[in-house]
């Protein structure tokens, strides 16, 4: 499957959180992935809990990673 989004961090929640809300600061738009919520939403244990992902449109990806490395 083709995106335009790519994964700029994986990692604890709390510090994914950081990261999107500086992001959404920055005017850049970020997905949250929460595999374990989905997973529990539709009725499935995971063994990945605290872990998400956050994506970014593959065009901020720079800007984006540079958030992440002070973070």
């Amino acid at each position: 499957m083709k995106t335009n989004y790519k994964k700029i961090y994986t990692g604890e929640s709390f510090v994914a959180q950081q990261i999107v809300s500086q992001l959404h600061g920055m005017g850049i738009e970020a997905i949250l992935k929460d595999e374990a919520e989905s997973a529990r939403l539709a009725g499935f244990a995971s063994s990945m809990l605290g872990q998400v992902d956050v994506y970014v449109h593959k065009e901020e990806v720079e800007k984006a990673n540079a958030v992440v490395q002070t973070t």
